[in-house]
């Protein structure tokens, strides 16, 4: 509602000569409240509650645009594919039969680009005259579609005139999906990538190869999925008693025809899948396919424990050098990315300790350790990925065995490790523990959550997480970026995935995108008005932030 105040003056003009003086003087008090109440009010009608938050946001004092199903999108060539996203989208939220109309020239919803930009930022100007989009890139028109998505929805298509003007504080904005404890569709991971694609995360890792589960199909080893992709059962207790197991066989995985699907997808949302294939450890369930790639070649089930297993890939063998290559050989063709994640992290020795395979490796490449093996291993994986034009990244363990600084390093036993890894020259992406494991509890009491991995880690904590504290200013820029983790031992479907991610994940992205301009006295505000957003959109989310309780 608009209050005209020049004639509320007028009329009280025309009535003052009526007024006492002592009345006069309490009534211009009344009207001077008033009218700062209205002002007040006015000003918070027109507020962006934007996630993560812009580098600058200026609003005039009135003036909307209104965005329908009817309005239009003018695209500059090249930008056809943010523009159908976003089509896609608001016809989904209003219902429509059909999405929005893009043409090459009018008035409406205009995108271009501007290469003096950021990559990934952009300017977005409201007018009478309509929405005028400046992306950076196509990906930084999109990131600008996400923000007017957002207001659209949660402001009743009503958009301020105004500027925006945005760029992300880190290149590398990730989430971590684990599918080997609990698989999950296509249609799944597509949502999934959804809910990140509208947080403006840029990464998915993608965990697909574990000691529960082998999910991705290769056609050089056709067991690694006929046999290795189904356990006998799954552990749904916390103890090791029968009672704890539910009886009941656990599989799926993704042809490669799928995973091409879900690489699509992901790409038209300006998101890079990074495949992780675990190695020498978390391999059980290759070494169930396969059992000549252990030490012992003896026989094992696909495991149906959560933890760590003694058994792991023999890597005194040339025969595991080989089977690793040629996996990785059909996955760099399914996998744009120019990162391949090898997992790295916790390999037991014990085997490696009386293998004579292992400890003729050794020998004969000068190595005086079990450690050293297995630095031995990566190295050859990393100079393997390299002929094929890729980088290795790995969990924060592979700095153990002398890997080159061209690898990059996630940060997850703690983000001093990340502090070292980026002063010794390493990309570093910090996934620290506990702060980063999304699997982890939300709320101290675990009232209402249901069975979870452990540990605590409520949306106030992941705000207030600063990932470049205590790090040199010249280790800074090896910093490339922040990722949260969601492993799945006890969440089986994608709902339960929502939950653990949602809200927190708009926690993160702020740490993510606008690390340099957080502010916590904005932040409920923002996630009351993302709470609508997720709503309107059907994805599952906590409720215990908006309750209050932590």
């Amino acid at each position: 509602m608009m209050f005209d105040y020049s004639v509320f003056i007028r009329n009280f003009d025309t009535r003052k000569e009526t007024i006492n003086r002592k009345n006069m003087s309490r009534f211009s008090k009344f009207v001077a409240l008033l009218m700062a109440t209205l002002c007040a009010v006015s000003v918070s009608a027109r507020e962006l509650n934007i996630l993560p938050q812009p580098t600058s946001v200026t609003i005039e004092a009135e003036g909307d645009y209104m965005v329908t199903a009817k309005s239009r999108i003018v695209a500059a060539e090249g930008l056809c594919n943010p523009a159908e996203r976003f089509a896609e989208d608001m016809m989904r939220h209003f219902g429509a039969k059909r999405p929005m109309q893009i043409s090459k020239r009018g008035k409406g919803i205009t995108l271009n680009t501007d290469s003096t930009l950021h990559a990934e930022g952009y300017t977005m100007t409201i007018s009478k005259e309509g929405i005028n989009i400046v992306g950076g890139s196509e990906a930084g028109v999109y990131y600008a579609l996400q923000t007017l998505r957002q207001i659209v929805v949660t402001n009743n298509g009503l958009v301020p005139y105004g500027v925006i003007k945005d760029e992300p504080t880190f290149s590398y904005r990730g989430a971590h999906l684990d599918v080997c404890r609990h698989f999950m569709s296509v249609e799944e991971v597509k949502e999934y990538i959804d809910i990140l694609a509208a947080h403006k995360l840029n990464r998915l890792h993608w965990h697909l190869t574990d000691d529960q589960g082998w999910r991705i199909e290769i056609k050089a080893y056709p067991e690694l999925t006929e046999k290795g992709s189904i356990r006998k059962e799954t552990l749904i207790g916390h103890g090791h008693e029968p009672k704890w197991w539910d009886g009941t066989p656990h599989g799926g995985f993704y042809t490669q025809e799928e995973i091409k699907e879900v690489v699509k997808y992901a790409e038209e949302r300006y998101i890079v899948i990074i495949p992780e294939i675990e190695m020498p450890g978390h391999a059980q369930a290759a070494l169930h396919a396969y059992p000549w790639l252990g030490c012992q070649e003896q026989e094992v089930d696909v495991w149906t424990m959560w933890g760590v297993t003694p058994e792991v890939l023999c890597a005194g063998k040339e025969s595991t050098y080989t089977f690793l290559e040629n996996v990785l050989s059909e996955v760099v063709e399914l996998f744009p990315s120019e990162l391949i994640h090898i997992g790295g992290d916790e390999c037991p020795k014990d085997r490696w300790k009386v293998c004579e395979h292992c400890q003729a490796k050794m020998k004969s490449e000068g190595l005086e350790n079990e450690e050293q093996l297995q630095g031995y291993l990566v190295t050859r994986i990393e100079k393997f990925l390299n002929t094929k034009g890729r980088r290795i990244i790995g969990w924060d363990e592979i700095l153990e065995g002398g890997v080159t600084p061209s690898s990059t390093v996630m940060a997850w036993r703690g983000a001093k490790i990340g502090a070292y890894a980026a002063e010794h020259g390493h990309e570093v992406v910090m996934a620290p523990l506990p702060i980063c494991y999304f699997d982890f509890y939300q709320t101290e009491s675990r009232e209402g959550e249901g069975l979870r991995i452990g540990g605590h880690i409520n949306f106030e904590k992941v705000y207030s997480w600063d990932p470049l504290e205590g790090i040199s200013e010249e280790a800074r820029k090896n910093i490339i970026g922040v990722q949260c983790n969601l492993w799945s031992e006890y969440l089986k479907d994608i709902k339960m995935v929502e939950g653990q991610l949602l809200p927190r994940l708009g926690a993160l992205c702020e740490v993510q995108w606008a690390n340099d301009r957080r502010d916590e006295s904005t932040i409920r505000r923002k996630m009351e008005s993302m709470r609508k957003f997720y709503d309107a959109n059907g994805w599952n989310y906590a409720p215990y932030y908006f309750e209050g309780r932590k």
